[in-house]
């Protein structure tokens, strides 16, 4: 029999609803369940396509006696940390500040009042190199509270005491210099690995907005050590394991340093950010494999990630039947020789291993090998390694696919939009500007209430019921203010405003400048959670700043430039000591000393062949940050094309700083000039 978890909107809720395990939602209901029952709450938090969440699934909550124990001694709480990053970053924060590390499955326990006194995360159901047994931790924590309770509750409010000061607010600090933005490339040359590409050791993790950190400042200064270190990591991080060669799109990280096995979940907010960052290195550069890679993922999230709706399925699970009856991390992506020789015959499969680094020993696990590309002197037939690919992908098509986890997340799909407008104007692919299109409407018309409140997620076109959380807010003014320079169409430009004046009202501290994750009237948790680092997407903090600071320009609004301003002093404080984890922020501090710059194309009408070549040209400028509005001298739509006249009857560009422009030009020469367009 289901249990309450069958009416959720999460696909990862949804996998519990059948679980013996009487699990709740995260609810005041839940926690008044607990109070009444006199016992504590169990809180496990994960996502779907977690492979630990689901061994755990598998080996605790399906069990009958596991079950019946946790639901006879605690109130027991499920959640997505994707659909509540409020309540994971809360208490992710307690877990790693009591146990120096963190991860998922997260499993804490808390007083009927939401305070944390044991945490864990993973555990195994029979004791486990030194790990007890899920069961003997549910036993002593049963027996803490019914014998130790006075002591239980000092720690909890110890640890919650504890979390309230740990407050941020860098507000009167100054936006970055030259200084700091120096110090910051030292620091990022000093972790760089110039062997394999990429920052630091194992695990690998695409550095994507450290990336587009030092893309922005080659553009400004001219760097050439800052476009190496982009240049090298991607195309190392394109030529592995990481990157799926016969279907595009990344994998979430490398376990390796030399990018060859990965963790095989795709989420879409990592193919977001690499589709955008393979773009725009294409932009600076000229580089084939930057436009191969980026268009292959751009189709990838269109072809495996839509959704019916138009919006963008979150992500694909690490695990698939490998044929058998069993899931197996990676079984969809993986080959043998014996593999390739099935489907492409002797001659073919022993082209396909020499190219894709197939062994006989293979590179992964039971002999098998993860496809990539390793450096080597043999020239390929072009055409012929085309054939084998489509053939390989056609048998793989035949496997038992990975889970797709369908749930829209707002933020994501913000990215998402931005990276799919960018790429089809870029490449002459109006599709993909359509899939952003659509994916945009979709957020407006479903997420979007009359207030303009965003909501966090939706499934099958129902709408979550989770408000939405800073990210949310940021990224999705991101997309919008990308689709509006590449659409010429100002009411996503409207609507990007609307989003971040909940921005300035709902999220920001009126004295210090900080940012909050949840917005003041969201549900109060122990803590307000604040967090300015970068973890696999940028936070919403540096977001926020980024998506202020272009409506700004936009629209020469003061207060959005300012409150941009402010947020960035975190970035003065942390970009010299941290710079792996704030590339987001640092991307925006350049932006901010570039201008950044205020492009207005204007023409007799948006198709007309001599305005849209000098539109193209001002997208494909490399200067930080730019932002571009495109249309007639009698539109209304866009500030920056007010008093912009045609020049002697002629489309022309305008390029500015601060609403103080240089000349208009009606040659796009002259204007890819002005705005560093790179190899174009």
């Amino acid at each position: 029999m289901p249990n309450r978890l069958a009416q959720a909107t999460s696909p990862y809720l949804l996998q519990h609803a059948d679980n013996p395990v009487d699990w709740w939602p995260w609810s005041p209901e839940a926690f008044e369940e607990a109070r009444r029952r006199d016992v504590p709450v169990f809180l496990s938090v994960g996502y779907s396509a977690c492979h630990w969440c689901h061994v755990m699934a598998h080996e605790s909550f399906e069990d009958q006696t596991t079950a019946d124990y946790l639901n006879e001694h605690f109130v027991s709480v499920k959640v997505d940390r994707e659909e509540r990053p409020d309540v994971d970053a809360v208490y992710m924060e307690a877990v790693q500040a009591a146990t120096g590390q963190g991860g998922w499955p997260m499993s804490v326990f808390l007083t009927p009042d939401a305070e944390p006194f044991y945490f864990g995360t993973y555990f195994p159901p029979a004791p486990r190199h030194g790990m007890p047994s899920f069961l003997q931790v549910l036993q002593g924590v049963h027996q803490a509270w019914a014998e130790r309770r006075e002591e239980v509750t000092e720690v909890a409010g110890k640890i919650v005491r504890d979390l309230a000061g740990r407050e941020l607010s860098f507000g009167d600090a100054q936006v970055p210099g030259e200084q700091e933005l120096a110090q910051a490339l030292l620091g990022l040359t000093r972790e760089y690995d110039p062997q394999r590409g990429g920052f630091g050791g194992a695990p690998k993790f695409p550095p994507s907005m450290v990336i587009e950190f030092l893309l922005r400042h080659h553009a400004r200064t001219g760097s050439e050590g800052a476009l190496q270190m982009a240049q090298d990591t991607c195309e190392r991080m394109a030529r592995g394991g990481i990157y799926d060669q016969l279907g595009g799109g990344f994998a979430r990280y490398s376990v390796d340093r030399d990018w060859v096995v990965p963790h095989f979940e795709k989420m879409l907010y990592d193919n977001a950010l690499l589709c955008r960052v393979y773009a725009h290195l294409w932009r600076s550069t000229g580089s084939e494999l930057a436009r191969r890679v980026a268009l292959e993922t751009a189709d990838f999230m269109v072809r495996e990630l839509r959704t019916p709706e138009g919006g963008f399925a979150s992500a694909l699970d690490a695990d698939s039947d490998d044929g058998t009856g069993r899931h197996a991390e990676g079984a969809y992506y993986v080959w043998t020789p014996a593999q390739l020789r099935e489907v492409l015959g002797e001659d073919d499969a022993q082209l396909a291993a020499r190219y894709f680094g197939v062994t006989e020993e293979g590179t992964f696990e039971h002999g098998a090998s993860v496809l990539q590309l390793p450096q080597q002197d043999e020239v390929f037939d072009a055409g012929r390694i085309e054939s084998i690919k489509k053939r390989l992908l056609a048998a793989r098509a035949e496997r038992p696919a990975p889970g797709r986890d369908d749930k829209v997340v707002t933020a994501w799909n913000g990215l998402a939009i931005a990276a799919l407008a960018e790429t089809g104007a870029y490449f002459d692919r109006p599709d993909l500007v359509e899939a952003a299109v659509a994916a945009a409407d979709l957020l407006v018309r479903l997420h979007m209430d009359e207030l303009a409140r965003i909501a966090r997620t939706s499934k099958d076109g129902r709408v979550g019921a989770h408000a939405g959380v800073l990210e949310d807010y940021a990224d999705a003014a991101e997309g919008f203010l990308a689709l509006a320079s590449v659409t010429g169409e100002g009411v996503w430009l409207e609507f990007a405003g609307l989003l971040l004046d909940h921005v300035l009202a709902r999220f920001t501290d009126s004295e210090s400048g900080a940012l909050y994750d949840t917005a003041a009237d969201a549900e109060r948790l122990i803590r307000r959670p604040q967090d300015p680092t970068d973890n696999a997407a940028p936070s919403g903090w540096t977001a926020a700043a980024g998506a202020l600071l272009s409506y700004a320009a936009h629209t020469g609004s003061e207060p959005h430039r300012t409150a941009a301003e402010r947020a960035l002093g975190v970035v003065k404080a942390l970009g010299p000591r941290v710079p792996r984890f704030i590339g987001w922020g640092l991307a925006v501090a350049e932006a901010v000393l570039d201008g950044p710059r205020e492009v207005a194309v204007v023409g007799p009408a948006l198709d007309d062949k001599a305005t849209a070549a000098l539109h193209r040209t001002a997208l494909l400028g490399s200067a930080p940050g730019a932002v571009v509005a495109v249309g007639t001298p009698e539109s209304d739509e866009f500030p920056l094309l007010d008093g912009r006249p045609l020049v002697d009857g002629e489309p022309a560009a305008y390029v500015c700083r601060n609403f103080t422009c240089d000349a208009p030009t009606t040659d796009a020469d002259r204007l890819r000039v002005a705005l560093g367009a790179g190899a174009h």
